[in-house]
């Protein structure tokens, strides 16, 4: 493997790690689109590179949610009731999600995935919180919401912090913990989704070398080495600096690479 690749996947690490730990939004919004990037640099199939970029990156998340949460939970920001209640709808969810994923194209995952950068950047610039107006929801409640967080999450391989933390501020969990939590909830939608997207088309024809299913292993243990590792700074750095200030400076970010994602999807 080129060293440019092996130095592209590290900085993805790096980089998704602190975003999972400091805005809660999941480093999959980072990892998917610098993978289609280097995927398209390594000559993988078209066909495959959206699927291998969602499976690899939902792979990357249990390392590095492990990780982020711990941190968040030393600091008394996980709520465990909830990710008990919610954890069974999640893993039902995002296995059916990549199922139906497996068998959608990669043009189709790529518009889905725009789509979704675009939504969350306006909601990230217009910073509207929901209203906390509701408590969460019983069993049957919190299976169906965690059926939905889960399917969403596998079709753009994040870990769901951008579903489960608006969820939670509408329940009345205040900032902090809902953040904690959804970093907790991020491991069974990675596990999940991992495993769903490795045993769904294991033996897909244009996959590369080293490939278990969609998850592209040299990618991700590049991208673990360092993800690991920047997951609790970013989780550190949530309770010190302005979020909602960075959030906005990232949420400019998510605009530019759904943009290039387009403008790659048009030419």
């Amino acid at each position: 493997m080129a060293v440019e690749l092996i130095v592209m996947y590290l900085a993805v690490g790096l980089i998704a790690g602190l975003l999972a730990g400091l805005l809660g939004v999941g480093g999959g919004l980072v990892i998917v689109p610098m993978l289609v990037f280097c995927f398209v640099r390594q000559g993988v199939e078209p066909e495959v590179i959206m699927h291998l970029a969602l499976g690899t990156s939902l792979a990357s998340i249990i390392f590095t949610s492990i990780s982020s949460f711990m941190s968040h939970h030393r600091r008394g920001a996980v709520d465990w009731s909830i990710v008990r209640r919610i954890a069974p709808g999640i893993l039902l969810g995002t296995f059916l999600g990549t199922m139906v994923a497996s068998r959608l194209s990669t043009g189709f995952l790529k518009v889905f995935f725009c789509i979704f950068l675009y939504s969350v950047a306006t909601q990230m610039i217009l910073n509207k919180k929901p209203k906390a107006s509701k408590e969460l929801p019983g069993l049957p409640g919190m299976f169906g919401v965690g059926n939905v967080i889960g399917a969403a999450s596998s079709l753009v391989g994040i870990g769901g912090g951008s579903l489960s933390v608006p969820f939670m501020l509408w329940c009345n969990v205040a900032a902090h913990r809902a953040i904690g939590t959804s970093a907790a909830i991020g491991l069974p939608i990675a596990i999940a989704g991992a495993f769903g997207y490795m045993v769904n088309n294991l033996h897909a024809v244009g996959l590369p070398g080293y490939s278990l299913g969609y998850v592209y292993l040299p990618a991700l243990i590049f991208i673990v080495c360092f993800s690991v590792l920047t997951a609790p700074l970013g989780a550190r750095l949530a309770h010190a600096l302005p979020v909602d200030r960075l959030k906005r400076i990232f949420a400019l970010f998510l605009y530019v690479v759904a943009t290039k994602m387009v403008w790659g999807l048009i030419s």
